[in-house]
């Protein structure tokens, strides 16, 4: 099959590589119908994650159909299914899965050890990342095995498009899970640095959550754009103060929730303390 590969710094190419075999009994083979590019991938493009080695798989954020189940998937999935895979491969069954925190689940991990050497506790496996967390090939490529699929999908109904939830595996959820850890009240103000997907989609889970308003703090037109379509009031920190337009905003109070939406490559310019560059 063809698959995107890391073979170094800046060095990603598209290659012949060998289709992925059932290797578990709660394995699946997916066909891949959709993927996405992330800005976590951009980290691995730049060589910014330790552990990456030539050969390795891109790619989490994935979504396909079954053609293939292994026998201890129980029924959980058949041949034919269509489902979205999450970054995070998950157990479902140790303690961190029955609390749901899958990302920290104890078993998915092949490689626990090193995770544990470098974070001081290891995550859950991941596909198409670092082999901190695992090594696992990813879903930039014709086919994917998934280990514990029996946990590890979400299932598609026939008359939702590739388009309409290929965001389920990765983006949405952490746009999501940083809103609701912000416990959104309905008088709140949410003010959101960075505008792009990651801060899109906190935009528009602040809301749905129940914000009064939510603010988005970009520089970029196009992205504040984006933001004001999904319903955000809008800050060029480029053009205006961010602290005072805040203050404008909110009666002098400040923003009762922030969001910081602008990933690992920021920087704060010193001529403009206020503002954080995405």
């Amino acid at each position: 099959m063809r698959a995107l590969v890391w073979h170094g710094k800046e060095d990603i190419r598209c290659d012949q590589v060998s289709d992925p075999e059932i290797e578990d009994e709660r394995d699946a083979i997916i066909k891949v119908t959709s993927c996405a590019i992330c800005g976590s991938d951009l980290h691995l493009y730049h060589n910014y994650v330790p552990a990456m080695l030539p050969g390795d798989i891109m790619g989490h954020e994935m979504m396909g159909e079954v053609v293939e189940v292994g026998r201890g998937v129980n029924g959980a999935l058949k041949k034919g299914d269509r489902i979205v895979v999450p970054f995070t491969i998950m157990c479902g069954e140790c303690d961190q899965c029955k609390r749901q925190n899958f990302s920290v689940c104890e078993r998915t991990n092949r490689k626990k050890n090193l995770g544990d050497k470098v974070f001081g506790h290891t995550t859950a496996g991941l596909f198409g990342y670092t082999h901190l967390t695992g090594g696992y090939p990813g879903g930039q490529a014709e086919y994917l095995r998934v280990p514990f699929a029996d946990a590890t999908h979400v299932k598609v109904p026939d008359n939702l498009t590739d388009e309409q939830v290929l965001f389920l595996g990765d983006i949405f959820p952490t746009g999501w899970q940083a809103a609701a850890q912000c416990d959104i009240e309905p008088t709140d103000t949410v003010a959101v640095w960075g505008c792009g997907p990651v801060g899109q989609m906190a935009i528009r889970s602040a809301l749905l959550l129940g914000a009064k308003q939510v603010v988005a703090i970009d520089c970029l037109p196009e992205r504040l754009s984006m933001g004001a379509a999904g319903g955000a009031i809008t800050i060029n920190f480029a053009e205006e103060s961010v602290v005072e337009r805040l203050q404008e905003l909110t009666g002098a109070n400040g923003p009762e929730k922030c969001i910081d939406c602008v990933g690992m490559e920021s920087h704060v310019s010193l001529a403009q303390p206020d503002t954080v560059y995405d």
